[in-house]
Protein backbone atom coordinates (compact mmCIF):
# COMPACT_ATOMS: atom_id res chain seq x y z
CA UNK A 1 0.00 0.00 0.00
CA UNK A 2 1.56 3.41 -0.72
CA UNK A 3 1.73 6.25 1.51
CA UNK A 4 -1.18 9.04 0.67
CA UNK A 5 0.11 12.60 0.87
CA UNK A 6 -2.14 14.50 2.77
CA UNK A 7 -1.38 17.60 1.93
CA UNK A 8 -1.82 17.15 -1.87
CA UNK A 9 -5.37 14.78 -0.85
CA UNK A 10 -6.38 18.10 1.04
CA UNK A 11 -6.20 20.95 -2.03
CA UNK A 12 -7.36 17.98 -4.37
CA UNK A 13 -10.40 17.56 -2.17
CA UNK A 14 -10.35 21.48 -1.92
CA UNK A 15 -10.83 21.78 -5.58
CA UNK A 16 -13.81 19.00 -5.51
CA UNK A 17 -15.31 20.70 -2.95
CA UNK A 18 -15.39 24.37 -4.12
CA UNK A 19 -16.12 23.05 -7.95
CA UNK A 20 -19.63 21.82 -6.43
CA UNK A 21 -20.28 24.63 -4.68
CA UNK A 22 -19.67 26.64 -7.51
CA UNK A 23 -22.26 24.15 -9.42
CA UNK A 24 -24.57 24.60 -6.20
CA UNK A 25 -24.81 28.48 -6.28
CA UNK A 26 -25.05 28.57 -9.98
CA UNK A 27 -21.59 30.47 -10.34
CA UNK A 28 -20.97 29.47 -13.81
CA UNK A 29 -18.59 31.96 -14.89
CA UNK A 30 -16.64 31.28 -12.16
CA UNK A 31 -17.13 27.41 -12.42
CA UNK A 32 -15.76 28.10 -16.54
CA UNK A 33 -13.09 29.55 -14.53
CA UNK A 34 -11.69 26.49 -13.60
CA UNK A 35 -11.15 25.07 -16.47
CA UNK A 36 -7.80 24.58 -18.42
CA UNK A 37 -7.93 25.80 -22.60
CA UNK A 38 -8.14 22.03 -23.37
CA UNK A 39 -10.57 20.99 -21.17
CA UNK A 40 -13.16 18.37 -21.90
CA UNK A 41 -16.48 17.59 -19.63
CA UNK A 42 -17.58 13.76 -20.39
CA UNK A 43 -21.06 12.44 -19.19
CA UNK A 44 -20.82 8.45 -20.83
CA UNK A 45 -23.76 6.59 -22.18
CA UNK A 46 -24.12 3.38 -21.99
CA UNK A 47 -21.49 1.64 -19.39
CA UNK A 48 -18.37 3.06 -17.38
CA UNK A 49 -15.73 3.90 -20.08
CA UNK A 50 -17.06 3.62 -23.95
CA UNK A 51 -15.09 5.41 -26.22
CA UNK A 52 -16.33 8.89 -26.33
CA UNK A 53 -15.33 8.97 -30.11
CA UNK A 54 -17.07 6.17 -31.35
CA UNK A 55 -20.23 5.80 -28.90
CA UNK A 56 -22.79 8.55 -27.55
CA UNK A 57 -22.62 10.49 -24.92
CA UNK A 58 -24.98 12.30 -22.51
CA UNK A 59 -22.18 15.40 -22.63
CA UNK A 60 -19.03 15.79 -24.44
CA UNK A 61 -17.95 18.83 -24.48
CA UNK A 62 -14.77 20.64 -25.50
CA UNK A 63 -13.53 24.14 -23.85
CA UNK A 64 -15.32 25.91 -26.37
CA UNK A 65 -18.63 24.01 -26.11
CA UNK A 66 -18.04 24.57 -22.14
CA UNK A 67 -17.99 27.79 -22.51
CA UNK A 68 -20.87 28.44 -24.69
CA UNK A 69 -23.32 26.41 -22.48
CA UNK A 70 -22.25 28.71 -19.54
CA UNK A 71 -23.05 31.58 -21.69
CA UNK A 72 -26.58 29.92 -22.49
CA UNK A 73 -26.79 29.49 -18.62
CA UNK A 74 -26.65 33.22 -17.94
CA UNK A 75 -28.70 34.60 -20.81
CA UNK A 76 -31.68 33.57 -18.25
CA UNK A 77 -33.28 32.60 -21.26
CA UNK A 78 -32.81 28.51 -20.70
CA UNK A 79 -36.22 27.32 -20.25
CA UNK A 80 -35.33 23.98 -18.66
CA UNK A 81 -33.33 25.89 -16.68
CA UNK A 82 -36.10 28.72 -15.96
CA UNK A 83 -36.61 28.98 -12.76
CA UNK A 84 -32.92 27.29 -11.97
CA UNK A 85 -32.85 24.14 -10.20
CA UNK A 86 -32.08 24.11 -6.62
CA UNK A 87 -29.41 21.46 -5.99
CA UNK A 88 -26.43 20.62 -3.65
CA UNK A 89 -24.03 17.96 -4.54
CA UNK A 90 -22.76 15.69 -1.52
CA UNK A 91 -18.93 14.58 -2.32
CA UNK A 92 -17.24 11.69 -0.54
CA UNK A 93 -14.69 8.66 -1.22
CA UNK A 94 -11.98 11.27 -2.76
CA UNK A 95 -8.88 10.08 -3.45
CA UNK A 96 -5.86 10.35 -5.58
CA UNK A 97 -5.35 7.49 -8.63
CA UNK A 98 -2.25 9.11 -9.96
CA UNK A 99 -0.02 11.87 -9.66
CA UNK A 100 2.71 12.28 -12.61
CA UNK A 101 4.31 15.59 -11.45
CA UNK A 102 2.27 18.25 -13.78
CA UNK A 103 -1.50 16.40 -13.41
CA UNK A 104 -3.21 14.99 -10.77
CA UNK A 105 -5.82 12.20 -11.35
CA UNK A 106 -8.33 11.63 -8.96
CA UNK A 107 -11.71 10.74 -8.42
CA UNK A 108 -14.74 10.99 -6.23
CA UNK A 109 -17.84 9.49 -5.69
CA UNK A 110 -21.01 11.96 -5.90
CA UNK A 111 -24.88 12.57 -4.98
CA UNK A 112 -26.54 15.18 -6.31
CA UNK A 113 -30.00 16.16 -4.98
CA UNK A 114 -32.12 18.37 -7.43
CA UNK A 115 -35.49 20.28 -6.87
CA UNK A 116 -37.68 21.10 -9.99
CA UNK A 117 -41.31 21.04 -10.09
CA UNK A 118 -41.61 17.60 -11.09
CA UNK A 119 -40.69 16.97 -7.68
CA UNK A 120 -37.25 15.91 -6.06
CA UNK A 121 -34.18 13.94 -8.37
CA UNK A 122 -30.97 12.39 -7.44
CA UNK A 123 -28.52 11.72 -9.57
CA UNK A 124 -25.37 9.67 -8.55
CA UNK A 125 -22.74 8.07 -9.61
CA UNK A 126 -18.56 8.71 -9.74
CA UNK A 127 -16.54 11.83 -10.97
CA UNK A 128 -12.76 11.31 -12.29
CA UNK A 129 -11.27 14.64 -12.63
CA UNK A 130 -7.26 15.23 -14.81
CA UNK A 131 -6.05 18.16 -12.94
CA UNK A 132 -3.52 20.41 -14.07
CA UNK A 133 -1.17 22.31 -11.50
CA UNK A 134 -0.99 25.94 -12.51
CA UNK A 135 1.92 28.88 -11.36
CA UNK A 136 -0.48 29.58 -8.48
CA UNK A 137 0.52 26.55 -6.96
CA UNK A 138 -3.16 25.41 -7.40
CA UNK A 139 -5.03 23.09 -10.12
CA UNK A 140 -7.21 23.86 -13.21
CA UNK A 141 -9.71 21.16 -14.50
CA UNK A 142 -8.57 19.52 -18.16
CA UNK A 143 -10.74 16.46 -17.86
CA UNK A 144 -13.52 16.07 -15.89
CA UNK A 145 -15.63 12.47 -16.86
CA UNK A 146 -18.83 11.95 -14.99
CA UNK A 147 -20.27 8.35 -14.71
CA UNK A 148 -23.91 8.28 -13.71
CA UNK A 149 -24.68 4.84 -11.69
CA UNK A 150 -28.31 4.76 -14.12
CA UNK A 151 -26.33 6.09 -17.73
CA UNK A 152 -27.42 3.17 -19.15
CA UNK A 153 -31.23 3.73 -18.53
CA UNK A 154 -33.82 6.67 -19.96
CA UNK A 155 -32.84 9.82 -17.96
CA UNK A 156 -34.47 12.89 -16.69
CA UNK A 157 -33.33 15.76 -18.75
CA UNK A 158 -30.06 16.86 -17.17
CA UNK A 159 -30.41 20.27 -17.78
CA UNK A 160 -27.83 21.66 -15.20
CA UNK A 161 -24.24 20.78 -14.86
CA UNK A 162 -23.34 18.02 -12.45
Amino acid sequence: MTAVDVDLLRAVEQFIFREARLQDEHAYEEWESLWTDDGVYWVPYGGDDPDPETSMSIIYDNRSRIGLRVKQFLTGKRHAQTPPSRIRHLVSNVEILDDDGDEVRAGANFIVTESRERGLVTWAGRSEYTLRRVDDGGFAMARKKVVLVNNDRELYTLAFLI
